[in-house]
């Protein structure tokens, strides 16, 4: 061979004495003190196994190196294959570019240097707190507690009123190619993106709602705010959950706002005394109402009724007047005498003042009302 490998120029792959690499990637063998192999010694033992391998065929000369090529070209191919587990995603990349996105499985892809694959884990899910820093997130600090950032959990309500919200967001790799080359710090954007969200969130509602009763309802609204924002980012990346941690006032202000809100509970608890007493009040108020409306409806309708039946009954007198007036005029005395002497003591005289002078009286009503309370004393005795 016109090359000598004991030379010091080194190997035409860059290999020297100190122990280059070959041609397919592998070192040539020894340590680095060791002399570089003869390589028409490495061709010659090929050729000796090729023909032990395949007996009767000839493998000198051009031939050898020929099926010595072929065979280091079928291994260079066989690296192309590459298997992707259940929890992740393969990206191929041909000369730095992605190009396709592979699912869990045996795949193939150009050898290196080609096209290259990446796999990441795509099921794993991340956390990213905000407003705050869990013992663990911190590489320095070797205490137990946590550590409040104020510049990501100060937010503005809807009423102008200052809150420190502290949350947690959990996500995961949806499409691994748009993650890896879409956004250049996938923690980063979510990071700023979830902020964005829950700002926009807090400011559309006031301070009562996001310390009490619609917590859940911010969170959600965040959720789906910062999907919209990621999916705009085309970043591949799927939002899990959102999570309130801590909504409060800053901690200098954290008394007053205490205040404020024990006289806004008065406030209201006064406030629902006042509808239960009205609420008692006006229906009984209504009630009564209602009650003399209808008396005085009834009181009319039987005066009406009763100065009706008069007009009526006078009419009918009159007509009987008109028709014959002595018998009228002596019924109408007889009637009104009856009336006025009903419930006084009688006594009968003779108007001719003959005899006495006075008639004896039998008074068959009296005696008649006495009969039951007589009756009733005989019984009892």
């Amino acid at each position: 061979m016109p090359w000598n490998p004991q030379g010091g120029g080194g190997g035409p792959w860059g290999g020297g004495n100190g122990g280059g690499n070959g041609p397919w990637g592998r070192g040539p063998g020894g340590g680095g003190n060791s002399p570089t192999p003869d390589f028409e010694e490495i061709i010659r033992r090929g050729q000796e196994r090729l023909r032990r391998a395949m007996p009767g065929k000839s493998f000198g000369g051009g031939h050898g190196l020929i099926a010595i090529v072929a065979l280091g070209l079928m291994a260079w191919f066989a690296t192309g294959i590459y298997k992707v587990q259940p929890d992740e995603q393969g990206v191929v990349m041909r000369f730095g570019k992605w190009v396709d996105t592979t699912e869990p499985g045996l795949h193939y892809h150009l050898p290196y240097p080609v096209e290259a694959v990446l796999l990441p884990k795509v099921t794993k899910v991340n956390q990213l707190n905000l407003g705050f820093r869990a013992p663990a997130e911190s590489r320095f600090e070797r205490t137990t507690a946590g550590r409040d950032v104020p510049e990501e959990s100060r937010m503005l309500t809807g009423d102008e009123n200052i809150v420190e919200t502290d949350f947690t967001v959990f996500w995961v790799m949806k499409d691994a190619g748009k993650v890896l080359f879409n956004i250049k710090e996938p923690e980063g954007t979510v990071k700023v993106a979830a902020e964005s969200a829950m700002r926009d969130v807090i400011g559309r509602n006031p301070i009562q709602a996001a310390l009490s009763d619609k917590r859940e309802q911010i969170a959600a609204a965040a959720k789906t705010e910062l999907q919209r924002l990621l999916d705009s980012y085309d970043a591949g990346i799927l939002i899990t959950q959102v999570q309130l941690q801590k909504v409060e006032p800053p901690s200098a202000v954290i008394d007053a706002f205490n205040d404020v809100q024990r006289a806004r509970a008065d406030q209201e608890r006064a406030r629902n005394e006042s509808e239960a007493y009205r609420n008692d009040i006006i229906p009984r108020a209504r009630g009564e109402v209602e009650r003399l409306v209808q008396e005085a409806e009834a009181y009319k309708e039987q005066v009406v009724n009763q100065a009706e039946g008069e007009t009526k009954r006078f009419l009918a007198l009159y007509n009987a007047y008109r028709q014959s007036a002595e018998v009228t005029e002596r019924r109408l005395y007889l009637e009104t005498m009856e009336e006025v002497l009903r419930n006084t003591p009688k006594i009968v005289m003779d108007q001719n003042g003959k005899g006495q002078g006075v008639l004896p009286y039998l008074p068959l009503p009296a005696i008649k009302g006495n009969q039951p309370a007589a009756a009733g004393q005989g019984g009892a005795q």
